[in-house]
């Protein structure tokens, strides 16, 4: 076995790898790298539950990628060395296998989602859970490093003795299919029909040839409703159609175009491993991005009044307003990465905060009430409680509640390279001078509260955020305004500062 350099496959609190060889790409997640990622995950979970590793129970599922079944061989043939019992739930969801660590009948000691979330189809890798939700950054990263300690033990596996009574085959899809069945039922209004809620609508599903497929026939078509209009529902894990993303632009006009062309009252697109979603409202209107969060908001604020909204950093000075102005709410923006908004709500709750919802504008949206678990298919039953509740009060649009919602004209982001090995120091320089540029310019201001990057208000709706990128050798721009001449100007003046960075690739603002 080749060496395998163990913590390259660290993203987050991922792990990513490719999978399938290309002209440009040469497989990294391996066979080996595999079973011995598997190996050390039930290392880890013995010592984190204090069992005997020969009594665990691990859940194991994939979403439609096409390295997904001999990468999950091998995941088990790690697994079982150990002596650990795998539970093999095939096609699943994100969310669905943290829950097979929840739900009766299952509750595995632990759980693995083989996926690489909208990556390309070459692409995959894992995300592991427990009962307590998906591991931190640093347990991930011992995992590896005692896969990289193994490495001995992890070449004489022979696949061909794997004990074949340690793999038990599952349905778990239906069964959490049914928790979210039963989560719309419960919470609907005396007046609505709880078996059948949905009767009257149609609403489409695109789920990008993902995982998300079974949202529609085991869970809308059992509430009644008509999805003859839902598309890309096979698995396929080339994705031929579009990007499974519900911030992709082919593929938000894809879902768009089709809630128009069958009259739809609502359209639902899914990310590929279901933990992100967005909505599409009767009038073909997208509702992701600072939509869905200001959505998301109104469902939880109408029952939680003054509570905190955790987001990230990139939202918009509308979304503020509409949070704190409209609904009463704070709207406390923290940092990118959907895990640090989760935390972040997590010690905020822990300080006595209330915090019915972390989102951010990518759609990963984790409710207080579903564990603070990001997941598509819970915002969405979300979306269709209240689009039943709504029917049987006043009716009414589901983008009506967001109507008093300002937007900016215009949203761009922009990635700068850095070209230096030592990128971070680099880049943290920038940022300091930034902020006394701005403290003598007239008519910018820096934002208060701002927990990454620098945040500038430049006037009316008008803003920017300059802040590292949580992994690559980046500045990421972003600029939202009301007009072509507020950003050129925006643009201008910050090129004129920028250009003195000479390890700085500021073409894009051009």
């Amino acid at each position: 076995m080749s060496e395998i350099n163990w913590l390259n496959l660290l993203s987050g609190t991922d792990v990513r790898g490719t999978a399938v060889e290309s002209e440009i790409n040469e497989i990294d997640l391996t066979d080996d790298a595999v079973r011995g990622i598997g190996y050390s995950f039930a290392e880890w979970l013995a010592k984190k539950k204090d069992k005997n590793i020969s009594d665990l129970k691990i859940g194991v599922g994939h979403d439609s990628r096409i390295s997904a079944e001999k990468i999950k061989k091998s995941l088990f043939r790690g697994i079982t060395a150990r002596g650990s019992h795998v539970y093999n739930t095939g096609m699943a969801s994100t969310p669905a296998m943290f829950m097979s660590t929840i739900l009766d009948g299952h509750k595995y000691d632990g759980a693995i989602m083989i996926t690489a979330s909208h990556l390309p189809y070459d692409r995959n890798g894992f995300k592991f859970f427990t009962n307590i939700g998906g591991l931190e950054k640093e347990e991930v990263k011992t995992i590896l490093n005692t896969a990289s300690k193994s490495e001995e033990d992890i070449i004489s596996i022979d696949d061909s003795g794997q004990d074949s009574s340690l793999i038990s085959e599952i349905d778990l899809i239906s069964d959490y299919a049914l928790h979210i069945k039963n989560t719309i039922r419960e919470k609907l209004n005396p007046e609505v029909d709880k078996q059948k809620p949905l009767a009257g609508y149609n609403i489409i599903v695109d789920a990008g040839n993902g995982a998300g497929g079974f949202f529609a026939d085991k869970i809308l078509k059992d509430l009644g409703a008509d999805i003859s209009g839902s598309q890309f529902l096979e698995p396929d894990g080339r994705f031929p159609n579009h990007i499974p993303n519900p911030e992709d632009k082919t593929a938000v006009k894809s879902i768009t175009n089709a809630v128009k062309q069958n009259n739809a009252d609502l359209g639902i697109i899914f990310d590929t491993d279901v933990d992100r979603a967005a909505v599409v409202d009767s009038s073909g209107r997208a509702i992701n991005r600072n939509r869905l969060i200001a959505l998301a908001s109104v469902l939880v604020l109408e029952n939680n009044p003054g509570a905190a909204i955790v987001t990230d950093s990139v939202t918009s000075v509308g979304l503020r307003k509409f949070i704190e102005d409209k609904l009463g709410g704070v709207h406390h923006r923290f940092k990118r990465g959907y895990k640090n908004v989760i935390n972040e709500a997590k010690r905020l709750e822990a300080e006595g905060v209330t915090v019915p919802l972390a989102i951010e504008t990518s759609g990963h949206a984790a409710f207080k009430e579903n564990y603070f678990l990001d997941d598509g298919a819970y915002m969405v039953a979300k979306v269709l409680i209240k689009l039943a509740n709504l029917k049987a009060e006043n009716g009414g649009c589901i983008g009506d509640l967001i109507s008093d919602l300002e937007e900016a004209e215009i949203s761009n982001e922009y990635r700068m390279a850095i070209k230096l090995d030592n990128f971070k120091s680099y880049g943290t320089n920038i940022l300091e001078n930034l902020k006394t540029h701005v403290e003598v310019k007239d008519n910018w201001e820096l934002a208060p509260n701002n927990y990454q990057g620098v945040r500038v208000n430049c006037g009316g709706k008008d803003w920017f955020l300059l802040r590292q990128s949580l992994h690559d050798p980046v500045l990421v721009l972003n600029v939202e305004c009301d007009s072509k001449d507020d950003l050129n100007s925006i643009l201008e003046e910050l090129k004129e500062f920028l250009s003195q960075y000479e390890h700085l690739c500021i073409k894009l603002l051009d």
